[in-house]
């Protein structure tokens, strides 16, 4: 697979085949191409915790349990700008009714968005997460240097036939999600990841968020 087809390709998959497996060494090879992935002075500031089997169902139940109640807990940083406008709020919404309109989800039912969007602590299915960290430590450098190793992970893993789904959701429940994978306190969660070979017949997979035409954020000095 081409680097710029790998790109072009990828998407955020939220629905997968749980029942089919992705393999520690498969994992293992990811992330060594990803740890390639450029960082200041070379610190590599990342952790990566992999979970599959009870693990992986003690942190669904945990996290669903959370959010079912009501309680949408809090990021331990801003993930989003902290006052939204114009054109980024239009953005958001574009993508928001886009794909729910795609699975005929009327926003204010909120009993069918809560069905959805649980889906997201069930890792959409997909036979293995990924928990990533940093320490508390790092600065805004290293933050730039994490989204690089995120992009090559999952661009590696398109290479190998799989697809992936980076989710901030969550971070929202770091104070569940954390002491389940044993991370110590002077980790901070950057996002959690769903892993595995998508379903292809699932009608979510077939939703694709428009893109800027790069004359748009570009500007050219002579």
């Amino acid at each position: 697979m081409r680097v710029s087809e790998a790109i072009v390709g990828r998407q955020s998959i939220r629905a997968f085949l749980s029942e089919r497996p992705v393999s520690d060494e498969q994992i293992q090879s990811l992330l060594r191409v990803a740890g390639r992935a450029p960082s200041g002075s070379n610190i590599q500031p990342w952790h990566v915790y992999v979970v599959r089997g009870e693990t992986k169902a003690r942190i669904t139940d945990a996290c669903e349990a959370r959010y079912l109640s009501g309680d949408e807990g809090e990021y331990e940083y801003h993930y989003y700008p902290r006052a939204w406008r114009e054109p980024y709020i239009g953005r958001r919404r574009q993508t928001g009714f886009g794909l729910y309109g795609l699975l005929g989800i009327d926003r204010k039912d909120t009993e069918a968005v809560q069905g959805y969007r649980v889906q997201n602590y069930q890792f959409f299915g997909a036979p293995v997460g990924l928990f990533f960290t940093i320490d508390r430590d790092m600065e805004q450098g290293s933050w730039l240097d994490y989204g690089m190793f995120l992009q090559s992970f999952m661009l590696a893993a398109r290479e190998m036939g799989m697809e992936s789904c980076a989710q901030a959701a969550f971070c929202s429940y770091h104070d569940i999600v954390m002491p389940i994978l044993g991370a110590p306190s002077e980790q901070m969660l950057v996002c959690g990841m769903s892993l595995g070979y998508a379903d292809p017949d699932a009608l979510v997979n077939s939703y694709r968020t428009q893109r800027l035409d790069a004359a748009e954020f570009m500007t050219v000095l002579d």
